[in-house]
């Protein structure tokens, strides 16, 4: 796997997170980059010894941003900002989700716009490279003012303090950078500040939620077309004119994605003659219009996401007007809402691809249409077993857990720091909801096509597109078909562990 080189212009992407944050891939930092961080350093050195205040460099902060501190205390100032600040509670977040946040703390922070030295960046990457992750409770980061509890947590173990998880084990954080032959840093002016001043986790999070999520929907699409050809469904209202006159871009993508996954079905062929139906129920005959209408949603929220993965999230900044000292700006560019809203309208949009599968696999397994030539339940001997029965009824209580979960987390405020910080994103919970709706998503669909794949095969010798039928085979690698009742379980697990191995998004492209 390829070394990936944190530049100040770097143009970060979900894929990369995914390389460094799950697949191990190791990060370096430019030398020239470097060299515009230490540059920057350079800059806020200039206003240390001025006499002027500047906020978090030798202010206190939030609502305490009156009170000046002495030169002499301003290491203990940022030594005592990260102690205070990790105040989260809960259970660990997932390894993966914490070196997501510290890979994207690391790209701000070589922007060169935090006058922090290049070491703390080194510090970072270090910890990324050794396979050392901070304990950072979950809960805790209001999404304003920055993630400031998870991030402390992060800068801790940066310190030698808190807790990391090393090897699978939990150990102090001073043993981790010992074993790994590194010293702890000391923070120096504003460093401390900028370390947890961003929305590093929130960002990192949906980065990872983006990757899952793009194969989700791969497999979503896939199940669509399998269980058209599962109920013996007509193909008519894929024409790509009906969506030339809706004029709604993501309908037509749907639309043509199912023609193309679908072509070569003689199932569709075996009763287009003396079929009585005229139409087919709207979660299959609308499905271009909700799925559509639903990716169009997720493409809007995923290019905040990419704006967010370009950003700079600090506060104050450090601009260099050409004069003797720099401009520091304080302003609010660590406020979370740019990723929250967007995170709490895609989870809105994913919950949809559940609903509509749920309701075609009600439709399949309830066989109550008899030209769908299917068994109740697709039970091998109906009444003496239940087949898949129960496989709705899964899919139906997440469904139900996606209703709560869709409520946005972003319009609820609670204001926080005594007043001076009162409007806050809450994206952290938006993220971690939308995970979950994922995740949820994602077994859903797995349902689907567990009940879909047994359909297709109750109608051979007649075969499915050449595309549904190369994923019903990579199914049926893993999961047999239905000859005795069995418990469900472990194959919809199998075919979840199909789709977050992209086996199924082969079947797409």
């Amino acid at each position: 796997m390829h070394e990936l080189i944190l530049t100040t212009d770097l143009e970060l992407t979900p894929t990369l997170v995914e390389d460094v944050a799950r697949r191990g891939a190791r990060v370096s930092l430019d030398a020239e980059s470097a060299a515009r961080v230490d540059a920057c350093r350079g800059l806020l050195e200039r206003v240390l010894d001025t006499g002027n205040p500047h906020y978090g460099i030798n202010t206190g902060f939030g609502s305490l941003a009156r009170e000046r501190i002495a030169r002499e205390d301003l290491q203990t100032l940022q030594r005592n900002l990260i102690r205070s600040h990790a105040a989260g509670v809960g259970s660990p977040l997932d390894v993966d989700v914490v070196r997501a946040m510290m890979l994207i703390l690391a790209t701000s922070l070589t922007r060169a716009k935090s006058g922090i030295r290049p070491l703390v960046i080194e510090q970072i990457i270090a910890l990324l490279n050794n396979g050392i992750t901070p304990v950072v409770p979950e809960s805790g980061s209001v999404g304003a003012s920055g993630d400031l509890a998870p991030l402390a947590h992060v800068t801790l173990v940066l310190m030698g303090e808190g807790e990391a998880i090393v090897d699978g084990a939990r150990i102090p954080g001073g043993d981790a950078l010992r074993m790994a032959q590194l010293e702890p840093i000391e923070l120096e002016a504003k460093e401390g500040l900028a370390l947890i001043n961003g929305t590093h986790l929130m960002c990192g999070r949906f980065a990872l939620i983006e990757r899952d999520l793009s194969r989700v929907i791969d497999a979503a699409l896939i199940a669509n077309a399998m269980s058209m050809d599962a109920a013996r469904t007509s193909h008519g209202f894929l024409d790509p004119r009906v969506y030339e006159v809706r004029n709604q871009p993501g309908a037509s993508r749907v639309a043509s994605t199912l023609r193309s996954l679908l072509s070569g079905s003689t199932i569709v062929g075996s009763h287009a003659e003396n079929d009585p139906r005229v139409q087919d129920p709207y979660s299959f005959r609308a499905a271009p219009l909700v799925l559509g209408s639903a990716l169009d949603m997720i493409e809007s929220c995923m290019a905040r996401l990419t704006n967010e993965l370009g950003a700079v999230t600090d506060n104050p900044l450090i601009f260099d007007i050409g004069a003797d000292m720099p401009d520091i700006v304080s302003a609010g560019c660590f406020h979370g809402m740019p990723v929250a809203l967007p995170m709490d309208a895609c989870a809105i949009a994913v919950s949809h691809m559940a609903g509509i599968s749920e309701r075609r696999m009600y439709h399949i397994l309830s066989a109550f249409d008899p030209e769908s030539n299917l068994r109740a339940f697709m039970s091998p001997k109906p009444g003496v077993m239940s087949g898949f029965m129960i496989v709705q009824y899964a899919a139906a209580a997440m469904c139900n857990e996606l209703i709560g979960l869709c409520t946005p987390a972003s319009v609820s405020n609670l204001s926080t720091c005594a007043g001076m910080e009162d409007y806050n994103s809450f994206g952290p919970r938006s993220a971690a909801k939308l995970a979950r709706v994922v995740q949820l998503t994602r077994s859903v669909i797995a349902c689907e096509l567990l009940t879909s794949a047994e359909g297709v095969d109750a109608h051979r010798p007649y075969v499915s597109g050449d595309r549904v039928e190369h994923a019903i085979r990579v199914i049926r690698e893993a999961v047999p078909t239905l000859e005795t009742d069995r418990s469900p379980s472990p194959d919809i697990e199998l075919i979840e562990r199909l789709i977050d191995s992209g086996a199924l998004v082969l079947a797409v492209e």
